[in-house]
């Protein structure tokens, strides 16, 4: 494990049991296959990929709020796959993607945000929780009038606010950002990402951010992480990603970003998918990008790529790639 590392994970899987019944045999969604990644103090590591390709399983089973079904997860070096989280439920957190559904309508802002002061007992005084909870507040741009309010009362975007309140409330040193931005206007997007970006200075924060806006994860990432049915497929840093991506997979999510300007749009090359996403329940054998890839080979079809470093700080999992095919 590297020195400066704050989490790692290490052949980390996450399978969910479906079907099965009388006379059938229980299957297994493979949500989380095999990814080995850490992320630094201080960094903010992007996770892209499609919808339903393990993003936000990965994020959740970091904080034990799903258990693993294999490997580690190493937070500051020390093991914590089967141990007691409490101790680590302070030091890591999480926002969650929708905040209209994460968010109790029945209890005001003021009770939302020091719950976790609640649950762990750590004031002295009900003046020192309303202080901390007003503490909080101001630093995401809330003020003490708003504590007595109940969520409805609030925008989209203010939601979002009072919910990374919440999350900062125990004073964090890990921090998952689950889609915290799909769900809000463009505009209220720009603003809590550079409230996330100014707080992680601020507060000394490391991220995992998951979003399937590759310019959104371009602007707040150190480093960017492409999934694809569970796995990763390639992880660099976010300008080398962004200009010189490897894989397949990667070179046809950037080619469908939407570009203003009508003349880069056509003189740009294109990296088309064929067919839909494999089920997780019963991925391809071999590399599981084989039956949407162009440029997929026979032994794409009976061979797994290892998912290793090809380039300084570049690692990808692609036949391609480590033999050298012409495109």
């Amino acid at each position: 494990m590297s020195a400066n590392a704050l989490i790692e994970l290490q052949h980390l899987k996450k399978y969910f049991p479906v079907g099965g019944g009388f006379l059938q045999k229980q299957k297994q969604l493979r949500a989380v296959d095999d990814v080995s990644v850490r992320i630094e103090k201080g960094e903010t590591l992007g996770l892209v990929g499609e919808s339903g390709c393990g993003k936000s399983t990965i994020g959740r089973t970091m904080l034990r709020l799903y258990e693993p079904t294999a490997g580690k997860i190493l937070y500051q070096g020390t093991d914590i796959t089967r141990v007691d989280m409490a101790p680590y439920r302070k030091k890591m957190q999480i926002i969650f993607q929708d905040p209209y559904s994460s968010l109790n309508p029945r209890m005001t802002v003021g009770d939302i945000v020091g719950e976790p002061l609640d649950i762990h007992r750590l004031f002295a005084s009900k003046q020192e929780r309303q202080d901390r909870i007003h503490e909080k507040l101001e630093l995401v741009g809330l003020n003490s009038e708003h504590m007595s309010r109940y969520p409805h009362e609030f925008s989209g975007g203010q939601r979002q606010r009072i919910s990374i309140a919440r999350s900062l409330m125990l004073n964090p040193d890990f921090m998952v950002c689950d889609e915290p931005v799909s769900a809000l206007d463009v505009s209220i997007q720009a603003q809590i990402i550079n409230m996330l970006m100014t707080l992680q200075q601020k507060l000394s924060l490391t991220y995992l951010f998951i979003a399937h806006d590759l310019s959104v994860v371009r602007h707040i990432s150190n480093r960017v992480g492409v999934m694809y049915l569970g796995s990763l497929v390639e992880l660099t840093n976010s300008g080398e990603l962004y200009h010189r991506p490897l894989h397949p997979y990667t070179q046809a999510l950037l080619s469908a970003i939407p570009i203003p300007d009508p003349d880069v749009t056509r003189a740009r090359k294109r990296t088309p998918l064929q067919g839909d996403v494999p089920s997780p329940i019963d991925p391809p054998l071999g590399c599981t990008f084989h039956t949407r890839c162009i440029y997929a080979r026979d032994i794409c079809k009976e061979r797994r790529p290892v998912f290793r470093e090809v380039e300084p700080g570049h690692m990808c999992a692609c036949h391609k790639v480590d033999e050298g095919w012409e495109e």
